[in-house]
């Protein structure tokens, strides 16, 4: 026996379980995955999962609105008994919601009820969280309130970022959605309601969420950095004597041992001696490891250093 199953999905965090999923017992009787989009020099940005569903002659979806009458009904004609939803990025309404009896899930990037919203992954890490890890969810007309299936946890580590951190969660959630998917065949799913009390919620990141803010502690910046990769990017300004700003995004830095520099303004560089850059912060100092001036490649703070002088008292911001 198995399930005739309609995913929605777009990002990275979607294609490990729609291919584990493509490999499955059960039927893909439809892909549903945001429009194409158009990115720098008119090109086509690739979707992966839609080429995947191609290839297996899937039928593909690609609706500006799922809320429209014609979504639905192009929905109601794949006769699915259950929907998969993973980083789609449209909010199903409940017309969408009636459609399959065996109801929809949702694969979320995190220990719910902790971080509901578009960016729990930027999250975990922006905070300082030990750990995170995704949660199968039934998806409710509430954004992420839904009763929980079944969760995974895992450690993060001190030098991910939220590209590699998506990457480890998404295969993570590769058994548990399957398992889930098979217990609900099996009607022996269990179902976890949610605390309201440990309810915490993230808003959606944009461009201006990646400048860096001197003011705040070395630690904090740093997990800026690592959290606003690869999206929106961590960036600063770097501002020196009779030349202009130069935008920077930073794209690794490390804490440096308390003490080991004098203290100055937050923003002000403290050192360049061999070749290295260290920034003083709000509380601490950072040291800048690679970065990529605007308009040029990544490159080592040494390379950048090469090209360009430096001097104490130079300021980001």
């Amino acid at each position: 026996m198995s399930l005739r199953i309609v995913f929605m999905g777009t990002g990275n965090l979607a294609l490990p379980s729609f291919l584990a999923l493509l490999e499955s017992p059960h039927q893909i009787v439809g892909l549903v995955t945001q429009p194409d989009r158009t990115g720098r020099g008119h090109h086509q940005h690739v979707n992966p999962l839609k080429l995947a569903a191609v290839e297996r002659g899937v039928t593909v979806l690609q609706p500006d609105s799922i809320k429209t009458d014609e979504a639905v009904a192009d929905l109601q004609a794949l006769n699915a008994d259950l929907f998969v939803v993973a980083a789609y990025g449209q909010m199903l309404s409940p017309a969408v919601l009636a459609v399959p009896p065996r109801g929809t899930i949702n694969i979320h990037a995190s220990l719910l009820p902790k971080y509901r919203g578009a960016t729990p992954i930027h999250a975990a890490i922006l905070n300082g969280d030990a750990e995170t890890g995704v949660t199968i969810i039934e998806i409710e007309p509430k954004m992420d309130a839904g009763p929980m299936l079944g969760r995974v946890s895992t450690p993060i580590d001190l030098s991910e970022t939220t590209g590699q951190l998506e990457q480890r969660l998404a295969a993570l959630a590769v058994p548990l959605t399957l398992r889930v998917i098979d217990e609900i065949m099996a009607g022996t799913v269990s179902r976890e309601l949610q605390d309201p009390a440990l309810v915490t919620r993230v808003r959606k990141l944009s461009k201006p969420d990646g400048r860096i803010t001197w003011m705040q502690s070395a630690e904090q910046i740093a997990r800026h950095v690592r959290g606003m990769q690869p999206w929106p990017g961590s960036f600063t300004e770097l501002h020196q004597l009779d030349k202009p700003p130069l935008r920077l995004l930073i794209l690794a830095v490390e804490t440096v041992a308390p003490d080991s520099h004098e203290a100055a303004a937050p923003g002000a560089v403290t050192s360049v001696a061999d070749h290295q850059l260290v920034v003083s912060c709000g509380e601490g100092h950072l040291k800048i490891i690679s970065l990529q001036p605007d308009g040029k490649r990544p490159m080592t703070t040494a390379d950048f250093l090469r090209g360009r002088r430096v001097v104490l008292g130079d300021q980001f911001a």
